[in-house]
C-alpha cells in the first residue's frame, strides 16, 4: 500500500494519556520511550497539511483505573495535546470503534486511509487496528510511534515490553495493516 498527502489519511492517535506515565502500575518496564515524540512529530505534519485528525481518550469505568475520566491520568500528554476543533473519542472497551461514531465520521468524510499511533500496541492500538483493516480501511501503522509495557504470561514468565511490542506488530503487518515508521510518514506526506 502506499500513501501520500492527497489520499488525505487521517491520524487517529490512541490513548496517549498521562495516566500511562506510571510504568510500574502497568507492569513495571515500558518500551519505545520516543513513541510519544514521534506521534507529536506526526500531528504536527498532519495539522500543517490540514489532514484529518481524531484524539482517542480511554475514559475507563473503573473509578480506580489511572484512566478513568475522575483521575488526572485520564488528560492526554502535552505532546499531543487536541486544539480548536480536532475531535476528541471517547471510548471505555479496547477498540475505537466500538461505543463511539468514529467510523460514521470516517466514512461521511470520505476518508479511506488510516495512520494509527499510540498506546498500548498489545491492547487498544492493535484491537482498534484489527477493526481497521476488518471495515476495509487501508491501514498504516507506525511502529515507533506505538508502545506497550511488558507482561507476565501464565506461568508466571516475564515477557518484555519490546517482545509484546514486536510480537504485535508482527501479528498486524500484511494482514490488518502494513507497519512503517515516522521518517516514512514524514517522507511521503
Amino acid at each position: 500500500m502506499s500513501i501520500s498527502k492527497s489520499d488525505r489519511p487521517a491520524l487517529i492517535l490512541i490513548d496517549i494519556q498521562k495516566g500511562f506515565d506510571n510504568v510500574e502500575y502497568w507492569g513495571g518496564q515500558r518500551n519505545n520511550p520516543d513513541a510519544e515524540n514521534n506521534a507529536g512529530e506526526l500531528l504536527a505534519l498532519w495539522r500543517k497539511n490540514q489532514l484529518p485528525i481524531f484524539h482517542i481518550q480511554h475514559c475507563s469505568s473503573t473509578p480506580t483505573s489511572l484512566l478513568n475520566e475522575t483521575n488526572e491520568g485520564n488528560e492526554f500528554k502535552d505532546v499531543v495535546k487536541p486544539v480548536g476543533e480536532e475531535p476528541i473519542i471517547k471510548k471505555n472497551v479496547n477498540s475505537a470503534f466500538i461505543g463511539t461514531d468514529l467510523k460514521e465520521r470516517l466514512d461521511s468524510a470520505k476518508i479511506s486511509k488510516l495512520v494509527i499511533v499510540g498506546l498500548t500496541t498489545d491492547h487498544c492500538v492493535s484491537t482498534t487496528t484489527r477493526m481497521a483493516g476488518n471495515f476495509g480501511f487501508d491501514t498504516f501503522l507506525v511502529s515507533d510511534a506505538t508502545a506497550t509495557f511488558n507482561k507476565k504470561g501464565l506461568d508466571g514468565q516475564n515477557f518484555s515490553a519490546e517482545l509484546i511490542h514486536e510480537t504485535a506488530l508482527a501479528s498486524l503487518n500484511g494482514e490488518f495493516a502494513t507497519v512503517v515508521t515516522t521518517d516514512f510518514l514524514k517522507q511521503n506526506i
